[in-house]
């Protein structure tokens, strides 16, 4: 198994991301999706979720054609907080060690076989507003997977990385305070969600 993983800059893109691998065939409990809280106007304001899952198909199985977009719901991962979450990834990284290097959604990313570098951009991508896409698929499928996400103009992890290396950034801190985007950004995340 192999787990292809992209981050996008709105859930408008990850949303279609998922909808096309979910379309081609790939079970929804092998895709993941992690966006930034502010993707919805209903969690925004959320700063707590007791560490306990709001949404009944996080990490859980959905119904039968219910798709993994159905399944999304409130839950807070370690160095991200509160964010609006489905699948595997997902309900790894709540469950893992708070903060911990080896805890959260970076560890959850490095367990499952990306690299720490691109795990880091990953998170940081998420808590500054983006959406994250992860898909675990057999070694022979991953071209096709990735050439499938690829068609939604994911960001590119070196370019990004680089763009927030000249900010001052040097790698995702579990620690770091909640990122707060102004309203065109909360506009740009919330592009196409749908509740």
């Amino acid at each position: 198994m192999k787990t292809v993983s992209r981050a996008y800059d709105s859930y408008a893109q990850a949303r279609a991301a998922v909808e096309s691998v979910e379309k081609a065939g790939i079970p929804s409990g092998d895709v993941s999706i992690v966006a930034n809280k502010y993707v919805s106007a209903e969690h925004a304001d959320v700063e707590d979720v007791n560490g306990a899952v709001t949404g009944a198909g996080i990490g859980g199985a959905l119904g039968a054609g219910a798709g993994l977009l159905a399944g999304l719901g409130m839950l807070a991962i370690p160095g991200l907080g509160p964010v609006v979450a489905a699948g595997w990834l997902a309900s790894g990284a709540a469950v893992a060690a708070g903060g911990a290097v080896a805890g959260g959604i970076v560890g959850a990313l490095v367990d499952a076989g990306t690299n720490r570098e691109h795990a880091d951009i990953y998170a940081e991508s998420v808590r500054r507003g983006g959406t994250l896409v992860t898909v675990r698929v057999p070694d022979q499928d991953a071209a096709r997977v990735e050439a499938l996400l690829d068609q939604y103009r994911p960001v590119d992890p070196v370019a990004r990385g680089a763009e927030y290396r000249k900010g001052g950034w040097s790698t995702f801190d579990p620690k770091a305070p909640p990122y707060r985007p102004n309203q065109t950004e909360i506009d740009r995340m919330r592009a196409n969600w749908p509740g």
